[in-house]
């Protein structure tokens, strides 16, 4: 594993349940201004192996990125199990749920 990878791992575990990030924000806490997409593949490809809470992660206008039918109604419901409300189509309120290293 590369060390911009176990950084990338260290900032997704650290958002608690109950709170949601977007892949910006995980580039961001891990060292990479511009590393969303690598935040997108870590999880993709390490989420299972690694104990990953990637039903934490959104995109940054807080909608989950997953198509329906394709993994959004299962993070929705595992957002929800988790006290996070989440809308139909699939919209968190950052304001409310979002969670930011450092507060």
């Amino acid at each position: 594993m590369t060390d911009s990878t176990a950084r990338i791992i260290e900032a997704l575990r650290a958002v608690p349940k109950g709170n949601v990030s977007c892949y910006r924000d995980i580039a961001r806490a891990a060292g990479f201004p511009n590393g969303a997409r690598q935040v997108a593949r870590v999880l993709h490809s390490m989420s299972e192996k690694h104990g990953l809470p990637w039903h934490r992660i959104v995109r940054a206008d807080g909608f989950i990125a997953l198509e329906s039918g394709r993994g959004k109604e299962a993070q929705a419901e595992l957002l929800r199990a988790e006290g996070v409300e989440t809308l139909e189509t699939g919209w968190v309120d950052l304001g409310r749920y979002g969670w930011k290293r450092g507060r």
